[in-house]
């Protein structure tokens, strides 16, 4: 029995010491990261190599859906809306799945990104993008699987996909301009509401000048139809502040009746004890 035992727990050393070795995957993962325009891309993915196979038409069949690598799915993710082939893509994360064909391949950005493999037959409610690129050939051989973001410009860049001698690519289009024509108007037209208001109640809230709070707080409420009663709160504490105590209470009025209608409590206590405080008849 005791011989057993020692048997065992050598036998147990023996494959934890072993389970410590590591050695070189088959099919290295890589990531690329790339940035396009203001869009952050990065494609993860397993790169497999010829190692003396015929690859497309054998090792990977003609018709049949690919997990364009090997191991877990290959996934790409976009930072933000992307247009393929005139189809739009949301922000996120897809996988690529791929059918090569002989002259053309279809590429597939599938929304289950999780697990390895491909699936054998596509769900295609899954199927968020699907566009037919041809196949080019390369002279040389690519005896690693690869995959590369090229033709780079401000508006669109080109998922390339290469091995043994074949070449594919899938152009993609990002919202370059659209965002930064907005970033433009945006500061063009000059501070927003929130600018305004953020900028007064923190003068407010760290003693600053409070006349420059009050002149901020009265533009960001001219910029809103229906300021909110925790504005309105802060707009009639800047007010009390600077001096001007009618001013606050007119302003503590509203707040008290648009807090009592939306069913605020607290709010409703502080703009009383506000009035109160300020000698509100």
């Amino acid at each position: 029995m005791k011989k057993l035992v020692l048997f065992t727990f050598a036998l147990t050393l023996m494959f934890s010491v072993n389970a410590q070795i590591e050695t070189p995957e088959a099919s290295p993962a890589a990531k690329i990261e790339q940035v396009v325009g203001l869009t952050d891309v990065s494609i993860e993915y397993s790169r497999p190599a010829m190692r003396g196979r015929t690859i497309f038409g054998d090792l990977v069949p003609y018709d049949k859906v690919w997990r364009t690598g090997a191991n877990a799915r290959t996934k790409i993710t976009f930072s933000n809306d992307v247009t393929i082939d005139g189809k739009d893509l949301k922000a996120g994360t897809y996988a690529i799945f791929t059918i090569p064909q002989a002259k053309t391949w279809d590429v597939v950005f599938y929304t289950d990104y999780n697990g390895g493999g491909a699936p054998a037959e596509l769900d295609e409610s899954k199927v968020a993008a699907r566009v037919t690129t041809p196949v080019y050939p390369i002279e040389m051989d690519i005896k690693s699987f690869t995959i590369s973001i090229d033709d780079i410009t401000s508006s669109s860049a080109v998922i390339g996909m290469m091995w043994e001698k074949t070449y594919v690519g899938v152009e993609f289009k990002v919202p370059t301009d659209k965002a930064v024509t907005t970033s433009i108007e945006n500061v063009m037209a000059g501070p927003s509401f929130n600018d305004y208001y953020a900028a007064a109640t923190y003068y407010l809230s760290e003693d600053k000048d409070i006349n420059q709070a009050k002149t901020w707080i009265d533009k960001a409420m001219s910029m809103t139809k229906e300021p909110r009663f925790w504005q309105l709160r802060q707009q009639s504490l800047i007010y009390a502040k600077a001096g001007d105590k009618k001013g606050a209470i007119a302003l503590a009025k509203k707040s008290l009746a648009a807090a009592k209608e939306a069913g605020n409590a607290d709010y409703v206590k502080m703009n009383n004890d506000s009035l109160k405080e300020w000698g509100a008849k």
